[in-house]
């Protein structure tokens, strides 16, 4: 089965490798996590916790970039 970007624990470095596309996302909200030595160990909801944004409304965004 092909892992999904709903995955909550798919790490970031996956999320990228899946979908590069969504490594636009995380820069135009000034997230270093794209090429971030952390990126495998953390998941989309560590990042948002880390820069404290709402995940809910973080994935949308990442969604959306995909769709």
């Amino acid at each position: 089965m092909e892992p999904s970007i709903e995955d909550p624990d798919l790490p970031l470095s996956r999320l990228f490798d899946l979908c590069p596309e969504t490594g636009h996302v995380f820069l135009e909200a000034r997230m270093l996590c794209f090429g971030c030595p952390i990126a495998p160990f953390h998941t989309v909801l560590d990042a948002c916790r880390e820069y404290r944004l709402d995940e809910e409304a973080f994935r949308r965004l990442l969604r959306a970039r995909v769709r």
